[in-house]
């Protein structure tokens, strides 16, 4: 399974009473796949503030977010947690729905180490046939899977890619020795180009929601060869993808997104708590920054 190379983390659009906003759903949708080129869809990630979101409306935006994209674009489930358990039934549910993939998260708060790693992942892959995405956080997760145990969880068949936030490093180290058609994504924006540079396939971004088709054009540069006009690219779009996470201060994601949506025009709501929108001098640092 080839997800492509511009995989956008879709933030979950709500009404003024927290609620999902069905219809803001299928709008972000058809702008995703149609404005911004994205060419697959994590749904319920982090970005679409899945610590907040109940197993039920996760299974409804599966399922509505697949019905919406109608083949345009492949769609990923987060269905990954800490409880390997749990993890393996949102996923068996989230394959009875039709999902193209599932991203699975480093285990958060109960620190496994990395035979453990292995196991959760190799005993949620055992139990579906859908193709697996890892996803290595250690900044949200308090621990890091190596590269040591990515590279032998590559080794399984249905696990098809990682997405991986520790470093740069440690994704020349996976793509160094993973197998060929094991594909390395970074989750972190800045990052596109260096992980395209030591041989990684592409980006699972936040910051496509607002210049996806520019950052397509910085991939497709670089993969054809035209990495003066990538490099180009990068140092024009840095700003915002800093910027998207810094703002004056730290920001948490995917307060500064949806806002930055608001002002595209595109109106997915506010955040949920604990999360919180932008200040007046965050929403100011935004609104230039988008100029």
């Amino acid at each position: 399974m080839d997800f492509g190379r511009l995989i956008t983390a879709m933030v979950t659009p709500f009404d003024g009473d927290g609620e999902i906003n069905w219809e803001a759903t299928a709008k972000l949708v058809d702008y995703l796949i149609e404005e911004q080129k994205s060419s697959a869809l994590v749904v319920c990630g982090t970005t679409g503030e899945s610590p907040t979101l109940r197993d039920k409306e996760k299974l409804q935006l599966f399922s509505f977010v697949k019905q919406q994209a109608a083949g345009r674009c492949k769609i990923i489930a987060g269905t990954g947690s800490n409880s390997t358990k749990h993890s393996i039934e949102m996923t068996q549910e989230a394959e009875q729905i039709g999902v193209d993939g599932v991203l699975l998260v480093v285990p958060y708060y109960n620190k496994p180490n990395q035979e453990g790693l292995y196991r959760h992942f190799a005993g949620i892959a055992a139990e579906t046939s859908l193709p697996c995405i890892l996803y290595n956080v250690p900044s949200r997760t308090s621990i890091s899977m190596s590269a040591a145990t990515t590279l032998r969880l590559a080794e399984i068949p249905n696990i098809v890619a990682t997405k991986e936030c520790a470093s740069v490093d440690q994704i020349t180290l996976i793509a160094s020795a993973c197998p060929a058609d094991f594909h390395v994504y970074t989750g972190d924006d800045s990052a596109g180009l260096a992980t395209l540079a030591v041989g990684g396939h592409g980006i699972i971004s936040v910051a496509s929601h607002i210049v996806g088709a520019q950052m397509l054009e910085m991939i497709e540069s670089y993969t054809a060869g035209n990495v003066s006009r990538a490099g180009e690219l990068h140092r024009k779009l840095f700003p915002v993808f800093k910027g998207l996470f810094e703002c004056p201060q730290p920001l948490p994601n995917p307060s500064a997104v949806k806002y930055a949506l608001g002002l595209r025009g595109i109106d997915v709501g506010s955040v949920r708590l604990p999360l919180v929108s932008p200040t007046e001098e965050e929403a100011a640092f935004i609104s230039e920054l988008l100029k």
